[in-house]
């Protein structure tokens, strides 16, 4: 069909429903809409983020798509914000083990060092589910009033909890069928039980943790605060549809680009706490 100056365009369509007659292409209605990078670029894009385990840059999507750094940065954002998962289901239930714990990654916004302590860092919880999927929450304070909401928001009461002994978790074992604590003060990262196929520990949550810092500190280097949550849910995508769950690199690029419907990021809306240096 020809566009509006009259040259014919490859893939513009026509609405001829009433009241409507105006063009479209297939962005319309997803978080690619009113994107000006080629859409073959932006389906290498999608491959390329969903098949690095550890993330790439919008400096490296910059030379390989042979686009503007900016734009590359922005569809970075796009697809993670099409990774996003909106609802979901209870992890664990009967018979099912969750893991529980916390980090720090980068640097809170306008908050000084102080001479102890991790206060002046971003805040991250995480839920793994063993053999299952991975939740992470950018998180404002790590009390037990903090925790407890997210935690039962995600986890079905039916479900043991393992963490390490911090006070944030004393409340979990009222309301959940067991909650057992491995001590690392004392050096202690995995404990049996009388079930041989049960293990106390929290090395599965730490894995996770172990791909996540090193492809924030080693891909993206750096993060604003207000960009974390779209970097946890392209960490969490991945991690969730991962080989071993029977999810190929092809599977998990055909699946990010399900979640393109229905979403749209501007990018004064992704923008506008500063750009990530990635």
């Amino acid at each position: 069909m020809k566009d509006k100056a009259g040259s014919v365009r490859p893939g513009l369509w026509k609405c001829y429903s009433k009241g409507c007659r105006k063009q479209f292409t297939v962005k319309v209605g997803t978080v690619f809409e009113s994107a000006h990078i080629p859409l073959h670029k932006m389906l290498q894009a999608v491959h390329l983020l969903c098949s690095s385990k550890k993330g790439i840059s919008a400096h490296q999507l910059h030379r390989t798509l042979e686009v503007d750094y900016k734009s590359a940065w922005f569809l970075a954002h796009r697809i993670r914000e099409a990774m996003r998962t909106v609802s979901l289901a209870p992890m664990g239930g009967t018979g099912g083990v969750v893991e529980v714990d916390e980090t720090y990654i980068g640097r809170r916004q306008d908050v000084p060092a102080p001479r102890r302590g991790n206060y002046h860092k971003n805040m991250v919880l995480t839920l793994v589910e063993r053999g299952g999927t991975a939740r992470s929450f950018h998180m404002d304070g790590m009390a037990i009033s903090d925790f407890m909401p997210i935690i039962r928001a995600n986890v079905a009461k039916e479900t043991r909890i393992n963490t390490d002994e911090a006070k944030s978790y004393y409340d979990v074992g009222k309301e959940y069928a067991a909650h057992d604590t491995i001590n690392h003060a004392r050096e202690e990262y995995a404990r049996r039980t009388s079930d041989p196929a049960y293990v106390i520990t929290t090395n599965t949550v730490e894995g996770y943790y172990s791909i996540f810092k090193r492809g924030m500190k080693g891909v993206y280097q750096h993060c604003s605060e207000k960009h974390l949550h779209r970097y946890l849910a392209e960490f969490d995508f991945r991690y969730s549809n991962r080989v071993r769950l029977g999810v190929d690199d092809e599977a998990r690029s055909v699946k990010a680009l399900q979640g393109v419907v229905g979403k749209r990021l501007t990018y004064r809306a992704a923008d506008r706490s500063g750009a990530a240096k990635a």
